[in-house]
């Protein structure tokens, strides 16, 4: 009978193992419950987790961690220089053009705008030839919205609209992240993620 016991509860530990985050993308770290964002931005810019991580921790807010590793990839500096800047209290209009990162960098085509913060951000582009761009001058929103509408939408194989309609709902970022995630996953269960800047 102890025999039977003791087989009966290794088969359980083997079967709780084998159903464990690790297996569908996801790691076990000291995130707390926003382990897939950390995990999710560190695939996508192709850093480490420990330095998603870093930079959170220097109170880098979570929905401006994507745009730190954006303009670090962007301008060839390191994500802690652009964090440096950014908690000096420039801009990060400011800390784009100190590296010659123009308006057009953040632009991300779309076939349709879903108003709410995206509204506004767009009539900028749309309203001057593509020759003027240089001249637009984004707010911290304006950026950190089309950062992550960018990362959310590649990331997650999200249409741009629907991240969109999510922000204008007042999501953050990382909630926004999570359902797509969770569609994504829902549809194509253990499909390869797409990393790009």
């Amino acid at each position: 009978m102890r025999i039977a016991v003791v087989l009966m509860c290794f088969g359980l530990v083997v079967l709780a193992s084998s159903c464990a985050p690790s297996q569908v993308g996801m790691s076990y770290s000291s995130y707390g419950g926003n382990s897939a964002y950390y995990v999710d931005v560190s695939e996508y810019y192709h850093v480490p987790e420990r330095d998603v991580i870093f930079i959170r921790d220097r109170r880098i807010p979570d929905d401006e961690i994507p745009v730190v590793f954006f303009i670090a990839r962007r301008a060839n500096v390191s994500p802690s220089t652009i964090c440096d800047m950014r908690l000096s209290g420039q801009s990060w209009m400011d800390i784009s053009l100190r590296f010659g990162l123009t308006p057009d960098v953040y632009y991300v085509p779309v076939a349709q705008v879903y108003g709410g913060p995206y509204e506004q951000v767009y009539t900028y582009y749309n309203d001057r030839p593509r020759t003027e761009w240089n001249s637009i001058r984004l707010s911290d929103d304006d950026i950190v919205n089309v950062v992550n509408l960018r990362f959310v939408s590649e990331q997650q194989s999200t249409e741009a609209p629907q991240v969109m309609k999510m922000r204008a709902e007042g999501k953050s970022f990382m909630r926004i992240n999570e359902e797509a995630r969770a569609r994504k996953h829902g549809n194509q269960g253990r499909g390869n993620k797409r990393g790009r800047d």
